[in-house]
């Protein structure tokens, strides 16, 4: 009996041992499945961890690739800035250019009319002086021709001299004696004598012979016709009229440049042996000269505008 409760407590324990080595393999087995469940989601974190660092390092680099793109932008962006205000003070410039010729414009167009108002005057007065000379010459028994447009006056040097001589006949005498007062008192009247800058007396050959000795007949007798109108001692003109000649007397030889010429293209050699008297009018060429200059520069600065516009456009 005492057998058999032995061996009742020996199987007990055997049973109970194997039931605890059951549980301690469950154990185990749970532990590494556990475990190993464990290690393979590790290893799936570690995979998906790698693929963020490596799209990471991705978005890194194309992160400082736009950092890159954007400085270079911003330093395009910078430039162009800088071009635009250097732009705009050249416009500033150019209109500020524009401004200071559109002013001088309007000084120089002010100056310009009044020169031409001056030239208006001055031709008017030369056309009155013209009319008043062909009223009193055209009727006359002098023979002189009366230049419409300038107001010179002409005649035959053979009333005056001998062919190829400088010397005053006694018709050229006369000639001048009748002829001088009558112009003189026109020219140099109260009317006038204050626009008369220069009366002139030229001599003219025919072509005949060489340039230098028709130049010194020419002057020769330009000078002897002033010489005789000038003469106190012929008394053609009062003390006063000679003083008020003498001021703007002058004379001049022009030989054989400036000859007459026929319809055929020929020299017309009796009209070509000449004396003339013209006058000038003061500040009449200088105001001319002076319109044509305004009237260049007036041109050029709206040439230059239109330039200064396209080149902005």
């Amino acid at each position: 009996m005492f057998r058999r409760k032995q061996d009742e407590e020996t199987s007990y324990w055997l049973s109970y041992s194997d039931m605890m080595a059951g549980l301690l393999l469950c154990f185990v087995l749970i532990i590494s499945l556990t475990m190993l469940r464990a290690k393979v989601q590790y290893d799936e974190k570690e995979t998906q961890l790698a693929g963020k660092e490596e799209e990471l390092n991705m978005q890194s680099v194309e992160l400082v690739n736009q950092q890159k793109k954007l400085s270079l932008q911003s330093d395009e962006l910078e430039k162009q800035k800088n071009k635009l205000i250097a732009q705009e003070e050249k416009l500033m410039s150019q209109e500020e250019t524009l401004n200071e010729q559109d002013q001088l414009l309007g000084e120089l167009e002010a100056l310009l009319a009044e020169q031409e108002a001056k030239l208006e005057d001055i031709i008017g007065v030369r056309k009155e002086l013209i009319e008043r000379l062909k009223k009193e010459f055209e009727n006359s028994d002098l023979s002189v021709t009366i230049d419409e447009e300038t107001g010179d006056i002409t005649f035959d040097s053979s009333i005056l001299f001998d062919y190829n001589k400088s010397t005053l006949i006694d018709s050229g005498k006369d000639f001048l004696s009748s002829f001088l007062p009558r112009y003189i008192d026109i020219l140099l009247s109260d009317d006038y004598k204050d626009y008369i800058s220069e009366v002139d007396i030229v001599g003219h050959t025919d072509t005949d012979g060489t340039y230098l000795f028709n130049l010194n007949l020419s002057q020769e007798r330009a000078y002897n016709v002033a010489q005789y109108c000038m003469s106190e001692d012929n008394k053609i003109l009062s003390e006063s009229e000679l003083k008020k000649l003498q001021e703007v007397l002058t004379t001049a030889g022009k030989s054989y440049s400036n000859p007459v010429y026929n319809s055929d293209g020929s020299v017309n050699m009796e009209k070509s042996r000449r004396v003339e008297v013209s006058f000038r009018l003061k500040d009449e060429e200088m105001i001319k000269e002076m319109i044509e200059i305004l009237s260049a520069s007036s041109d050029e600065k709206s040439e230059n505008t239109d330039e200064e516009v396209k080149t902005e456009e």
